[in-house]
């Protein structure tokens, strides 16, 4: 008898709520479109409409008509309108910050956005980029390094370029957990005066965000969005938010959701099969990391989901543009490139070197058409530099033979030894780690500002036995684009 009157009761109040609260799913669609912010505006050059381009909130791609007119509505969660930049026209930006963007007013029944864009003086068919990985700043002295050194090296570069050649990719982790010196890594790639599009790293997260979507918010409030294209030339580039805040702080893994996937699908629609594409994200997607001790599995491994993005890319020239690991690798498998970036930071700013010997520095790229060559940059080096020689006795592993560092190696590069002009052969390619890294980053005292780094492991050591009584080693190394580097020692 309870049971029944309760019940009952039960049922009258979900009748009072089916009357009063409940909507039918007709009226829930309608009123959850009159909520819907919609997304309008133009964009032009010198008064005139751009036809075809790409305009997103994230979620959802559409294109301008001929007089360069967008209209579409704003998902619920999204956070930016911004559109890819057309290949011919200038990159927009403010102190070198690609500007490209538009915070949406999402209280806002419209939200309208205007770009201008300018054309290119001279044809960007040819123009190249370089990638900074891992500035990652903590403190003063990390920012001084970074604003004395690695500014002014950038800055030279570019002098060796014609002018609006080269943009710059920053590949995360641009700061080091602490926000406050944004305005400080701005300040720094702002010497080159080129515009600069941004990557999302794991230090550059909001550690107390509940979700990986509340993770991004200050980066977002300095750079603009964490995924998006642009193009220049035959090129189209493309930049991913690859690492996926769990929850806890400081922990991470390397993930691409499914709604990046789903944009990017867009994103390359009207890409011709067969062209190259660049992507930039922060986690690499492979490295040979089976090779190597457990650094980089402590540091969050790769992108565990790599091959959904590579199935999207299949059709494509693809080079991956990564960083986070603080060693240099490049992995040519296929139609995919991935280049591994060395860090500007180098082993987090506690010497001029990385952890598998290479200097401290940067990625430079030359386009031209569809094709890119590259080399390493070493931060106060000529560009030239692209190697260095150990005598037998200074890698312990291998002590009865001279070692060769060639950072930049990958499986085109042909390298000769010759002893006192002469040639004696190729060296070896070994598993190691390098001398001087050995030297200067293993055991906890040292390096002396940061105990914990250690030196990593690298395959692109090679080695040889050098006759003995010479004199004069020296080693001539030619990478896959047919550039020479030629360096010795006196053994």
């Amino acid at each position: 008898m309870i049971r029944r009157e309760f019940l009952k009761g039960i049922g009258l109040v979900g009748l009072s709520l089916s009357a009063s609260t409940f909507v039918s799913a007709k009226e829930h669609d309608k009123k959850s479109l009159l909520q819907q912010t919609k997304l309008t505006g133009y964009i032009k050059s010198n008064g005139k409409g751009i036809a075809n381009i790409s305009v997103t909130d994230g979620h959802l791609v559409v294109f301008t008509d001929r007089n360069g007119f967008y209209s579409f509505y704003a998902n619920s969660k999204a956070r930016f309108v911004n559109f890819s930049i057309p290949s011919g026209y200038k990159i927009p930006h403010q102190d070198s910050i690609a500007q490209f963007y538009s915070i949406i007013n999402l209280s806002a029944e419209n939200h309208q956005t205007d770009f201008n864009l300018e054309k290119s003086i001279t044809n960007d068919e040819k123009h190249g980029f370089v990638v900074w990985a891992d500035t990652q700043i903590q403190n003063q002295k990390d920012v001084d390094l970074l604003i004395q050194h690695s500014a002014p090296d950038l800055k030279n570069l570019t002098t060796t370029y014609p002018k609006d050649y080269l943009h710059g990719i920053g590949c995360g982790d641009l700061v080091w957990d602490n926000f406050s010196l944004f305005p400080d890594y701005k300040k720094a790639i702002s010497f080159s005066e080129l515009p600069f599009f941004n990557v999302i790293g794991n230090h550059d997260m909001d550690l107390n965000a509940r979700t990986d979507e509340g993770s991004s918010q200050t980066f977002e409030s300095h750079f603009g969005p964490t995924y998006y294209s642009y193009n220049r030339g035959q090129i189209h580039y493309i930049v991913l938010d690859d690492v996926f805040f769990v929850g806890v702080q400081k922990k991470y893994i390397g993930y691409i959701t499914e709604t990046q996937l789903s944009w990017l699908e867009q994103d390359i629609k009207n890409v011709k099969a067969g062209s190259t594409i660049v992507v930039s994200l922060h986690i690499p997607t492979y490295t040979n990391q089976h090779k190597r001790n457990n650094a980089q599995e402590e540091m969050g491994g790769t992108v565990t989901n790599r091959q959904r993005l590579y199935d999207i890319l299949q059709n494509y020239k693809v080079h991956i543009m990564s960083g986070h690991t603080h060693f240099n690798e490049v992995i040519i498998n296929k139609n995919i490139t991935e280049h591994v970036h060395g860090t500007v930071c180098g082993a987090w700013w506690t010497g001029n070197i990385c952890g598998d010997g290479t200097p401290n520095g940067y990625g430079v790229y030359e386009v031209d058409g569809d094709n890119i060559n590259w080399y390493y940059k070493a931060t106060g080096k000529d560009k030239s530099h692209q190697m260095r020689i150990y005598p037998a006795g200074k890698q312990t592993d291998f002590p009865t033979e001279a070692c060769i560092n060639v950072w930049n190696y990958d499986k085109n590069w042909q390298i000769n030894c010759f002893a006192d002009g002469k040639a004696i052969g190729n060296p070896v390619q070994k598993m190691a780690l390098d001398p001087l890294a050995n030297e200067n980053l293993l055991g906890k005292d040292l390096p002396s500002i940061r105990g914990w780094v250690e030196p990593n492991l690298t395959d692109h050591l090679f080695f040889i036995k050098v006759p003995q009584n010479t004199k004069i080693l020296a080693v001539k190394a030619v990478d896959g684009f047919g550039n020479i580097y030629e360096e010795s020692i006196s053994v």
